[in-house]
């Protein structure tokens, strides 16, 4: 019941909004700026937030948004950002996770992870079908947004200084079956992106593993803008 009355308070349009927009972001979120973005007063927005956190749905805290401290610095403000905790719903009830889990512990007592990555890259070349490999950073945001993965793109420094865009991912569809097997779970997720994706044209999955963030990234194959 907990689950069904947490995505419930997702049904006013107002709520949702402002959730969308904090889940967005990967970081803490003030009032203030959550009002903006939604386009309603912050009062308003001050007691959606506070229905979204007692709903489970975000966590909040508290910090100066000012990046001063000490004397004139002002006091914190309430910040949120979304909560790790997974909600699902399932009328009649399915347990779809235990499987999942099951099936990984026995593939990986068994030593199936070439097997398992195998099936994983021929089940993402058939989601793509037919279609080209991916032309470029901007469409595999579209194609990973489409599959639950809220990518965004990020600048990050080369070899030579340069900066390079790459794709992160804020959200593994996958979480909590690779938080307990994370190799297998981690390397079937690359090689479903690979066949996705596709390997031979001017985008590459690789393993990039950063707390919070998806297990892979993607980016340009040689890595040298679009």
């Amino acid at each position: 019941m907990e689950d069904i009355e947490a995505i419930a308070a997702l049904q006013d349009p107002v709520r949702r909004r402002l959730y969308e927009y904090v889940a967005a972001q990967g970081r803490e979120v003030g009032r203030n700026e959550a009002a903006e973005a939604a386009g309603v007063a912050r009062t308003l927005a001050a007691h959606h937030l506070d229905r979204l956190a007692e709903a489970g749905l975000l966590e909040s805290g508290s910090r100066r948004l000012t990046g001063r401290s000490g004397p004139g610095a002002g006091r914190p403000a309430k910040v949120y950002t979304r909560a790790r905790a997974e909600r699902s719903v399932s009328l009649p009830a399915r347990d779809y996770r235990t499987a999942a889990e099951l099936l990984a512990e026995a593939a990986e007592q068994a030593g199936l992870d070439a097997e398992l990555c195998a099936a994983a890259r021929r089940r993402g070349e058939a989601l793509r079908g037919s279609g080209a490999p991916c032309g470029g950073l901007e469409q595999a945001v579209e194609m990973l947004a489409a599959r639950g993965y809220e990518p965004h793109l990020e600048g990050v420094e080369g070899a030579t200084g340069a900066a390079a865009r790459v794709v992160r991912m804020r959200n593994c569809p996958f979480h909590a079956v690779a938080e307990r097997f994370p190799p297998l779970v981690c390397g079937m997720n690359l090689a479903l992106l690979e066949g996705l994706l596709g390997t031979d044209g001017p985008v590459r999955a690789r393993m990039d593993a950063r707390p919070g963030d998806c297990c892979v990234v993607v980016e340009n194959s040689k890595n040298n803008g679009d």
